[in-house]
C-alpha cells in the first residue's frame, strides 16, 4: 500500500550513554505505510533557543503567532513602585488609623496629600494634577481610588484634617511616650511668599531670605527623633515664648505626669525654668547654659581646666544654681575648630579695617574727621561678630586698630567647654546619660532639614488662611512620620548607619563626637552594600523605585469593547535591589 501523508511535529528523543542523559528535539512527520505507523526525521532543530522550539511546536499544534506590537499596545505608563513603597508604609505602621478610624473620602485624601509630599513635594494644585484621572503622574490617585477631584477637594482635606490634629497626636503620644520619657522640643522658621496671612510676621531670619515675613513651628519628638507633634506660631515669636504650650501639651492633652523635656540654651531659659518649667511638679528638663554664664563659672573657679586632665566631663556645682546638677565638658576636635573660625574671623574683619585705615592715610580725597570715620569703622568692625575681640583708637585725621589679647586669650580658655544644666536627680539619669539627652537634639535638627530642605520641602508656603498654613506643616510632620519608619527599615541599603548601637559602643566618650558604625563607614566608602549593590540616598532609593512601572495594555482591536475585553495591567519585575527595598519595608506592589 502507499504511504499516507502524516503530520508534522516535535519530538523531543532522550538518551543515556555512561550515565549521561542526552536531549535531541527533532522535527518529524508521522505516517502510515502497510498499516504501520512510522517515523520520519526532517531536521535536528536541537541547536534553536528554547522559545523558537515551543514557538514551532505551537505552530503545528494550530495555533496562531503574530508580533505583540501588530497584538497589543501600551496605553498607559504610571510609575508605581515608590507608590508602594510609601503608602505601604503608611499601612504598615497604621497611620490611616491615626487619621481616622472609618474609611472616608476626606481620609483618602489626606493619605494622598502625606505620601505626595513624600514622592514629589509640591503645590496643592500640583499634587492635584498628579492624582488627578486624566492626569496622574503615578498610581497614587488610583490606588486610593480617588477618581475625579479638583484642589478644592484638597482643601477640604486640609480643613478636615486640622480640626482633628489633637486628636491624632495625642494617639502618636499614646504611641510613642510615657511617663518618664524624655521629650524633645526645638523651633525653626520658614519664610512666607504669599500675599496675607495672620501668622506671616518679620522675626527673626534663619532662612537667610531677607524681606520676607516668615512662619516658626515648634518640633516635639521622643527621645529617637520619632515625630510626635508640631505646632505653628506667629514668625515674630521667640523661641523661649513657645515652651509655655508645648509644657501644657504634654503635661494636659497628652496626660503625662512625669516627663523630662530636652531644649537648647535658647529655648531652656533662666526665665522659662522660673516661671514655666520649676513650679509644675513631675516636669524635669535638661539645657545647656549660654557663654557669659559659662565665663561667670570660670571667674568664680568652679570651672577649671585642670578638671579635663584625665577626663572630659565633670560634675561641678555652683550657688547660682542651688539644687541644680552642672556637667562641665570639653571637646578638643570642638575647641580646635572654634580657634580656627575665630582667627578667619579676626582676619576677615582686619580685611574691613585695613581699607579704612588706607582711606584715612591717602593724601588726596581721604576719609577725614572723627564722625565720618567712626561711621565707616561701626558698618564693618562687627560684621562678623568680633568688634568685642579689638581696640580702636579713631582721631580727626586717622585711625588705627589692634587686637585685645587679653579678651581673645579670655575667650580661647573656654574653647570647647559647655556645661549641661539640668534639674534630673543622678539617680534617676547619671551625668553620661544627661550629656547624650541634650545631644539627642541632633535628632530634632535632622527632622527640621529633611522638613525645610532635603526631601519634604515645607517651604514655599502660599496658603491665606491661618488654618491652611497650620494643615500645611502638619502634613509635612506626618509626612516625616512616614519617612522616619521608612529610614529606618531601609539603612542596610541607604546612607543611614544601621549598627548605632555599636558606633555608640566604639564612642570613646558622650562628649566626643558621635562616630558611624563600621559597617556605615564600609557604605560610605565603597558606595556599595555587602552584596553588591549600590548604597543610594532616601531620595534617589525612591526614584529608583519609581521605575517600577504599571503599564495598562489594551488588544488591538477596531472596536471598543474588543478592546477592553482583553485589557490588562502589567506591573515591571523588580531587580534585586528594588525588591531587597520592598522587602525591608514589609510591603508588596499589590496594594
Amino acid at each position: 500500500m502507499p504511504r499516507r501523508t502524516g503530520a508534522v511535529h516535535v519530538a523531543t528523543v532522550r538518551s543515556t550513554s555512561r550515565d549521561r542523559v542526552y536531549e535531541t528535539t527533532l522535527l518529524r512527520r508521522t505516517y502510515r505505510e502497510d498499516g504501520k505507523v512510522k517515523h520520519e526525521t526532517l531536521g535536528n532543530i536541537s541547536h534553536l533557543p528554547p522559545h523558537v522550539i515551543e514557538m514551532i511546536r505551537g505552530s503545528l499544534q494550530g495555533q496562531i503567532y503574530v508580533p505583540v506590537s501588530e497584538s497589543f499596545e501600551v496605553v498607559r505608563n504610571r510609575p508605581h513602585g515608590h507608590v508602594a513603597a510609601a503608602l505601604g508604609t503608611l499601612r504598615k505602621i497604621g497611620l490611616e488609623g491615626l487619621l481616622a478610624s472609618r474609611p472616608s473620602r476626606e481620609r483618602d485624601l489626606a493619605v494622598a496629600m502625606v505620601v505626595s509630599r513624600i514622592l514629589n513635594p509640591s503645590s496643592k494644585l500640583a499634587t492635584c494634577r498628579s492624582l488627578e484621572e486624566e492626569t496622574k503622574t503615578s498610581t497614587l490617585g488610583e490606588v486610593l481610588g480617588l477618581g475625579s477631584l479638583d484642589e478644592d477637594d484638597l482643601y477640604g482635606a486640609m480643613d478636615w484634617l486640622v480640626a482633628r490634629q489633637g486628636r491624632i497626636e495625642g494617639k502618636l503620644a499614646k504611641r510613642h511616650l510615657e511617663d518618664g520619657c524624655l521629650v524633645l522640643y526645638d523651633v525653626s522658621s520658614t519664610y512666607y511668599t504669599g500675599t496675607e496671612c495672620s501668622l506671616a510676621k518679620f522675626g527673626h531670619n534663619r532662612d537667610g531670605k531677607a524681606g520676607f515675613p516668615q512662619i516658626e513651628f515648634g518640633l516635639l519628638c521622643n527621645r529617637e527623633g520619632c515625630p510626635v507633634a508640631v505646632e505653628v506660631f506667629e514668625g515674630n515669636v521667640a523661641d523661649p515664648k513657645t515652651l509655655g504650650s508645648q509644657i501644657k501639651k504634654v503635661r494636659q492633652r497628652f496626660g503625662l505626669k512625669r516627663v523630662v523635656m530636652v531644649g537648647d540654651r535658647g529655648m531652656i531659659t533662666e526665665a522659662r525654668i522660673r516661671e514655666e518649667l520649676s513650679p509644675v511638679e513631675g516636669l524635669d528638663w535638661i539645657t545647656a547654659l549660654r557663654g557669659p554664664a559659662i565665663r561667670l563659672l570660670a571667674e568664680e573657679g568652679a570651672i577649671q581646666l585642670s578638671l579635663f586632665d584625665e577626663r572630659d566631663l565633670a560634675e561641678i556645682s555652683s550657688p547660682q544654681y542651688p539644687g541644680e546638677r552642672l556637667i562641665a565638658c570639653r571637646n578638643p576636635l570642638l575647641a580646635q575648630e572654634r580657634a580656627r573660625k575665630r582667627e578667619e574671623l579676626l582676619k576677615a574683619t582686619e580685611k574691613d579695617l585695613d581699607k579704612i585705615v588706607a582711606a584715612t592715610g591717602r593724601q588726596k580725597g581721604g576719609l577725614k574727621g572723627r564722625a565720618q570715620i567712626g561711621l565707616r569703622v561701626g558698618a564693618v568692625i562687627n560684621r562678623h561678630k568680633v568688634a568685642k575681640h579689638f581696640k580702636v583708637q579713631i582721631t580727626e585725621e586717622g585711625f588705627s586698630y589692634q587686637r585685645n589679647t587679653e579678651k581673645i586669650s579670655a575667650e580661647a580658655a573656654l574653647d570647647g567647654i559647655y556645661v549641661i544644666r539640668t534639674s534630673v536627680p543622678a539617680e534617676n539619669l547619671s551625668a553620661q546619660d544627661t550629656v547624650g539627652a541634650y545631644k539627642g537634639l541632633s535628632a530634632v535638627e535632622q527632622a527640621f532639614r529633611s522638613l525645610k530642605m532635603i526631601d519634604l520641602k515645607v517651604r514655599p508656603i502660599y496658603h491665606r488662611l491661618e488654618s491652611r498654613v497650620r494643615a500645611h506643616v502638619f502634613l509635612c510632620m506626618l509626612a516625616y512620620y512616614v519617612e522616619w519608619h521608612m529610614r529606618r527599615a531601609l539603612t542596610p541599603i541607604i546612607f543611614d548607619d544601621e549598627e548605632r548601637d555599636v558606633a555608640e559602643a566604639l564612642r570613646e566618650s558622650v562628649v566626643t563626637p558621635a562616630k558611624r558604625s563600621p559597617k556605615a563607614q564600609a557604605k560610605a566608602q565603597r558606595k556599595r552594600t555587602i552584596d553588591g549593590e549600590p548604597v543610594h540616598s532616601f531620595q534617589t532609593l525612591l526614584d529608583d523605585l519609581a521605575t517600577i512601572n504599571k503599564n495598562h495594555v489594551h488588544f488591538k482591536s477596531s472596536t471598543t469593547a474588543g478592546r477592553k475585553a482583553l485589557a490588562f495591567d502589567q506591573i515591571t519585575t523588580p531587580t534585586s535591589l528594588q525588591q531587597r527595598a520592598l522587602d525591608l519595608l514589609g510591603v508588596s506592589l499589590s496594594l
